[in-house]
C-alpha cells in the first residue's frame, strides 16, 4: 500500500512540474532522488558572493555569505528518537533540492501558459503535460520512500506557499484537482496538507533552515 501512495503522490507533484522532465534532460545531470544523500557534508554549496559598490567616489569591496543559523543543540531521550531526527535529516537533503526545483518550474510554466493565445492552447498543452508527465515520472516516484513524499508534499507548500491540491487546480483546473484529492484520500493522503514551520513542522523547517544555508 506504501509503494502505491508514494506513486500517486509523486504523481501529482510531477503533475504540477509540467518543464521538469526536459529541463533535466540534459548531460551530467542526476536527479535528486539519484542522490546519495551526504550526512556529513552539505547539500547545498554555502554562498560565498563577491562584489564592489560605489561609495563616495570608492569601490568598496564586499563578501556576502549565506545566514548562519544557530540553534540548540537537540536533545534525545533515548536513540529512538535519535535515529528519527537523522532520518528526518536525510529525507530533508533529499526531497528539499526537489521542492526548489518544483517551485522553479511551476514559475517558468505558469509564465510560458501566459504567452498561449487561448484557453483551449493553454488546455491543449496542460493535457499533454499530464500524458507526458505521468510517463516521465512513474519511474522516479518509486525510487523515493512514502515518508519522503508526504514530506515533499508539505516542502512544495514551503516553497510555494501553495498546497498540492491549489497547484493542481491552477493549471488542471477544480475537476481533475478534486479527483486527485480523492484518488490520494483512499490511500491515507491529501494533497491539501499545507506547512507550519511554527508549529508541527518546527523542527522540520529548523532543519530546512540549515541545509538551505549549507549547514547540514
Amino acid at each position: 500500500m506504501s509503494r502505491k501512495i508514494v506513486i500517486l503522490i509523486f504523481t501529482f507533484m510531477a503533475i504540477a512540474m509540467s518543464g521538469f522532465a526536459q529541463s533535466n534532460d540534459r548531460p551530467g545531470h542526476v536527479n535528486p532522488e539519484d542522490r546519495v544523500v551526504d550526512m556529513d557534508n552539505p547539500t547545498f554549496v554555502p554562498m560565498v558572493k563577491v562584489g564592489n559598490v560605489a561609495y563616495g567616489g570608492d569601490s568598496i569591496q564586499y563578501v556576502e555569505f549565506n545566514d548562519v543559523w544557530v540553534f540548540s543543540k537537540p536533545v534525545f531521550k533515548n536513540a529512538e528518537q535519535r535515529a528519527a531526527y537523522n532520518r528526518l535529516v536525510a529525507n530533508v537533503k533529499k526531497v528539499l533540492p526537489i521542492a526548489k526545483e518544483v517551485n522553479k518550474i511551476i514559475i517558468e510554466t505558469g509564465d510560458y501558459l501566459e504567452t498561449l493565445p487561448n484557453k483551449k492552447a493553454r488546455d491543449a498543452h496542460m493535457r499533454y503535460v499530464e500524458e507526458s508527465i505521468k510517463k516521465e515520472y512513474t519511474p522516479r516516484m518509486k525510487k523515493l520512500s512514502y515518508s519522503q513524499g508526504k514530506l515533499l508534499i508539505r516542502l512544495i507548500y514551503r516553497e510555494t506557499n501553495s498546497s498540492s491540491y491549489e497547484l493542481i487546480q491552477s493549471f488542471l483546473g477544480p475537476i481533475r484537482a478534486g479527483f486527485y484529492q480523492a484518488f490520494a484520500w483512499v490511500f491515507g493522503a491529501s494533497l491539501k496538507k499545507d506547512y507550519d514551520p511554527n508549529g508541527v513542522d518546527r523542527l522540520t523547517e529548523r532543519i530546512v533552515l540549515q541545509v538551505e544555508a549549507g549547514q547540514l
